[in-house]
């Protein structure tokens, strides 16, 4: 309710929505709805806005008036005419005021009762007081759960309509919210930028490469495939779990890549069966682990109420630990079956979110939380509008053991969309030296692009290393996770999203070139690895893909530090 009004009045005195801008107000729209547990008995009569020592109230009366007819009445014409909405800015209200939100009451229920959950609530909370100030967290709560179990459904007016009590809104802290929000939009938009000039001022000086006469690595490889699951028991940690196997059908006596992918939260080895057949019809052996403690099985018991939190505390040791006994087994099975061709010397990882943290364990990141710089970004003002952090600051309460995760069969690693800024930091991240790709998305609202991509990359100190930037791309695994996104991106006016096959290609072609280069020693494929070839891929397409190097590392750094110091927010 007054988080839409703060996020309102930010949209009306600010600028003009662009794709991205719309993309995450909405998002942050759709956030406040999953804050609230309880059983209010009655419904608020006034909303009360706080700046000391001022205190200016409205009638929920006049926003369900307005809502329905269309007509101002005064006391919100007072608000509206302070922030000169125009007639477009007084429809948006119009519309979040009765847009529904379609959500399982019963999964959203148990999702506050986590830490995640809770940690939200706590935040918000701060913003929207009751009455006196106490912390709304528990009347917001209730509000937005009854609403969403009425057949109405969950609407901002009937989460009015449900709130048990009068609650007031501390102005100063919302328009603090307001502001990291603003800030966090600009910030987004002008990195997409910066990536975007640095990749077309390396492609300048990179080695003509006619790639439309070269091999088109978007297309599938000559080998046929073939998939098998393995179940595995992993017997010192009382741990079974299956691993999917992809073989080419190469002939005998080649050596043979390996490559393993880790799937993220809530997924399952399943969902990256696309990127495996591809790299497995090229030659490479890939296998796909699942993580039975964070995998989408357990969102389905996490969902029918077996679980309280939506994934297991252990996975942050476990992820890795799978791994790592994984490799052990493919070492087991080598000679009888593989024929001893396996090369378990240099192995390649591919990580999506938390499998991007596990891949980045077993790479070289020290892996102990930074308890110090955990507890400062969980602390901090903008860490709401990270997601990535809510699972992140779950590590906290972890046990302060010197984890060493590093795997030194893993030699090149892909982390895609990571979940790592803040669980790593800069110390452990810099003990990466094997080479390294890290894969972006500009829509990613659960591992977004400035927190956990552009403020890590700098971080890693390998002297090969990529960060790929993919347009439109929106982190699709979280997004069955995260309570009403999939709805949201398709409430979300103007926005344009690229085809799903349009992100495979661009990820399947610069992954298998990557890994070409770095896991199979085939030098062959080392063109691929420029810029010039993500102009290559996205040429004629709206949404298109950047690659930058190592070599940009020196301009993005400074576009950091002058950004930091422009908008006095410390994201270190």
């Amino acid at each position: 309710m007054a988080i839409d009004l703060v996020i309102n009045k930010v949209t009306i005195v600010g600028k003009k929505i662009n794709k991205i801008t719309s993309w995450l107000f909405s998002l942050g729209l759709g956030l406040f709805p999953v804050v609230a547990f309880g059983t209010p008995s009655q419904a608020a009569e006034k909303i009360y806005f706080i700046y000391s020592p001022l205190i200016e109230s409205l009638d929920v009366d006049s926003l369900k008036n307005f809502a329905e007819t269309g007509n101002v009445p005064l006391d919100l014409k007072f608000y509206l005419d302070i922030v000169g909405a125009e007639t477009e800015e007084r429809q948006l209200l119009q519309t979040a005021l009765t847009r529904k939100v379609e959500i399982d009451p019963v999964l959203l229920a148990r999702s506050l009762k986590t830490d995640e959950g809770e940690r939200l609530l706590e935040s918000f909370g701060q913003v929207v007081n009751i009455r006196g100030g106490r912390n709304g967290k528990y009347a917001l709560r209730g509000a937005i759960i009854k609403s969403a179990f009425e057949e109405d459904g969950l609407t901002l007016l009937n989460v009015l309509d449900n709130l048990g009590v009068d609650v007031q809104v501390d102005l100063e802290k919302a328009f603090g919210f307001a502001k990291n929000v603003s800030t966090i939009l600009t910030g987004t938009e002008r990195f997409i930028d910066e990536v975007e000039q640095l990749a077309k001022q390396e492609a300048k000086f990179a080695a003509v490469a006619d790639y439309g006469q070269r091999p088109d690595l978007r297309k599938m490889g000559i080998f046929e495939v073939e998939m098998e699951t393995w179940q595995l028991t992993d017997q010192t940690r009382d741990r079974q779990f299956y691993a999917q196997i992809y073989r080419p059908q190469k002939p005998l006596g080649e050596k043979v890549p390996v490559i393993l992918i880790s799937h993220g939260l809530a997924s399952a080895p399943e969902r990256h069966r696309n990127l495996a057949q591809h790299l497995a019809s090229y030659g490479f052996v890939v296998v796909a682990p699942q993580h039975p403690g964070s995998d989408l099985a357990y969102l389905e018991e996490f969902t029918a109420g077996y679980h309280r939190q939506v994934s297991d505390l252990q996975e942050f040791v476990n992820r890795p630990l799978d791994i790592s006994f994984t490799l052990d087994e493919l070492e087991r099975r080598n000679g009888a079956e593989f024929g001893g061709r396996l090369d378990l010397e240099n192995v390649g990882i591919y990580g999506h979110s938390y499998g991007g943290y596990t891949a980045l364990a077993v790479a070289g990141a020290f892996p102990t939380p930074n308890f110090e710089q955990l507890n400062e970004d969980c602390a901090a003002e903008w860490g709401i509008f990270n997601n990535a952090l809510l699972l992140q600051c779950r590590a906290l309460q972890l046990s302060p053991e010197d984890y060493n995760f590093r795997d030194q069969r893993i030699q090149a690693v892909i982390a895609a969309n990571p979940v790592n800024a803040s669980i790593f930091g800069e110390a452990a991240l810099s003990q990466i030296d094997i080479p390294i790709a890290v894969v972006a998305g500009s829509y990613d609202p659960a591992t977004p692009f400035i927190f956990e991509q552009v403020r890590s990359f700098p971080w890693i100190r390998s002297e090969q290393k990529y960060l790929i930037l993919e347009e439109g791309q929106a982190h699709v695994d979280i997004s069955r996770l995260d309570l009403g996104i999939t709805s949201l991106l398709d409430r979300i006016p103007r926005l344009n999203l690229p085809s799903p096959q349009l992100l495979n290609d661009y990820s399947e072609a610069i992954a298998l070139a990557f890994f070409q280069v770095y896991t199979a020693e085939d030098d062959q494929y080392r063109a691929y690895l420029d810029p010039a070839y993500g102009q290559y891929l996205s040429q004629n397409e709206e949404f298109k893909t950047f690659m930058i190097t190592q070599d940009s590392l020196p301009e993005l750094e400074a576009a950091i530090a002058e950004f930091k110091q422009e908008n006095q927010i410390d994201i270190n």
